[in-house]
């Protein structure tokens, strides 16, 4: 009998969603149109041309959101604030309708005794700052600086955990150079500049946040860096894993956290972009302490010299598209890891997760971590008996939490997890094919229905210790949660 994985008592058990993934109400309460609503629809934009103008709805029924995390025992919940919600425009006064909605969401949580954890950019860039040139342009860095402030006034008595960005890698590199995310343009040289204007949002924006809450609050970034493994140990292929590797993490985690780029980055890209972007001073403001840091983490990347084509359709995980996400780097090949994947092709390896804790454990330490976003998707549907069950997902989240719990032993200060996703949602350019959540969604009812893996994760939440786990994958013992 195996010992069973017990985390500390303090450490948060949450689940994450984003606002344009389930709020719906795009057009109430003065909230306009941001670069996912323009790129959602676009016609071939996203699968079957699905949008979120509606998602799940959350909007509305926010308050039994929060009643069935509260049933299952999660003590944290990671959300989005919808930008174009709160500053129509991406700049002047707040909408205080906006802010109202997360006023009433944030009481809710509190209500149950659920922590807030409020997340200030994940993805959806007011359209009116993408017209006036979006990331690429500095000016938008100041105007979330603006947005940081305004949203943190109306909130920080009462949310002591913040993010500034999402993923600013897919926001940089997925909008503006593979174009499979919005606003869906293909030029390498801006999806560079929106990285370094990202990053400056992350500073402006923390500072903002320092300036207007209480000192007790945390500030951090959620990053979803990569784990790059290499084909071989051909000096070539070493070489072609450090290049990406720098456009993957470096470039973000080099300001971020040390207050610099890596130099190797500037020599690989120089065909692309002079940098000249990057202003005296630029590099200090980047660099602002942290309180803690997120990590999003799915599967690894396993990368050679492109001495042949890539084997496998977009072998980076990250959608099908004519054009690289990594700039510079058409001559390294993506392979697909070995074994078994989940249902976006994904291969499924614990032990990624913990190599991407203890990178960053030795990067910064002393620095608080917290896996901000992990999860799979798989093809869910309810049973004859109207249940569902996903034993693939409890064995997921099994490995990956195990995973999490030997970095802790390791020396890792953890300090909690989300899962990806609370519920089934609006799954950007996949539209409503995927489905990551723990609580399933019938689209054409809202209905929402815990599925095994929902109570799985709510047992090891109210107890701290790992439900077991047989050999099919199914829970040993499920909660008690109605559904």
């Amino acid at each position: 009998m195996p010992e069973p994985v017990t985390f500390p008592p303090a450490f948060l058990w949450g689940a994450a969603t984003s606002a344009y993934q389930i709020e719906g109400a795009v057009r109430e309460d003065g909230r306009t149109p941001s670069i996912w609503d323009t790129f959602s629809h676009t016609p071939g934009k996203t699968a079957g041309g699905d949008t979120g103008d509606v998602a799940v709805d959350h909007y509305h029924r926010y308050r039994d959101d929060v009643a069935l995390m509260a049933e299952l025992g999660l003590t944290a919940y990671r959300f989005s604030v919808s930008w174009s919600r709160v500053q129509p425009t991406g700049r002047g006064p707040a909408v205080q309708r906006g802010l109202d909605f997360y006023r009433k969401l944030v009481d809710e949580l509190l209500s149950h005794g659920i922590k807030p954890a409020i997340t200030l950019y994940h993805w959806d860039l007011p359209q009116e700052l993408e017209d006036a040139g979006g990331w690429p342009e500095r000016e938008t860095a100041y105007r979330f600086a603006e947005y940081a402030q305004i949203v943190g006034e109306a909130l920080g008595d009462r949310v002591e955990q913040w993010i500034t960005l999402n993923e600013p890698w897919c926001s940089a590199f997925l909008g503006y150079g593979s174009g499979v995310h919005a606003p869906g343009r293909t030029d390498p040289a801006a999806a560079l500049r929106a990285a370094h204007h990202l990053n400056l949002a992350h500073g402006l924006g923390t500072q903002a946040l320092r300036a207007v809450t209480p000192a007790r609050n945390s500030v951090a970034v959620s990053l979803n860096s990569s784990v790059v493994r290499t084909l071989t140990q051909d000096p070539a292929d070493l070489d072609a894993a450090l290049r990406i590797d720098n456009l993957a993490n470096g470039v973000f985690h080099g300001p971020m956290l040390k207050g610099a780029y890596p130099e190797r980055l500037f020599a690989d890209t120089a065909s692309v972009t002079d940098w000249s972007y990057v202003r005296d001073g630029d590099l200090e403001t980047i660099h602002q302490p942290l309180d803690a840091l997120g990590l999003n983490y799915y599967t690894p990347s396993l990368v050679s010299a492109a001495a042949s084509a890539p084997d496998g359709p977009r072998a980076d995980g990250h959608g099908a598209s004519a054009h690289s996400p990594w700039p510079a780097a058409d001559d390294v090949a993506f392979h697909q890891t070995p074994g078994d994947r989940t249902e976006m092709g994904w291969t499924i390896d614990p032990t990624g997760l913990h190599e991407l804790i203890m990178r960053y454990s030795r990067m910064v330490p002393g620095l608080a971590l917290y896996v901000t976003e992990n999860g799979a998707a798989y093809d869910d549907k309810p049973g004859p008996d109207g249940r569902v069950h996903d034993p693939e997902r409890i064995a997921y989240l099994h490995g990956h939490l195990s995973a999490v719990r030997q970095a802790i032993a390791d020396g890792a200060d953890v300090r909690g997890y989300y899962l990806w996703s609370l519920m089934d949602n609006f799954e950007w350019a996949y539209g409503y094919e995927k489905r990551f959540g723990a609580v399933y969604v019938d689209y054409a009812t809202q209905k929402r229905t815990p599925k095994s893996s929902a109570h799985w994760y709510g047992q090891a939440a109210r107890t701290g210790t790992l439900p077991e786990v047989d050999a099919v994958g199914t829970v040993d013992a499920v909660g008690t949660a109605a559904e």
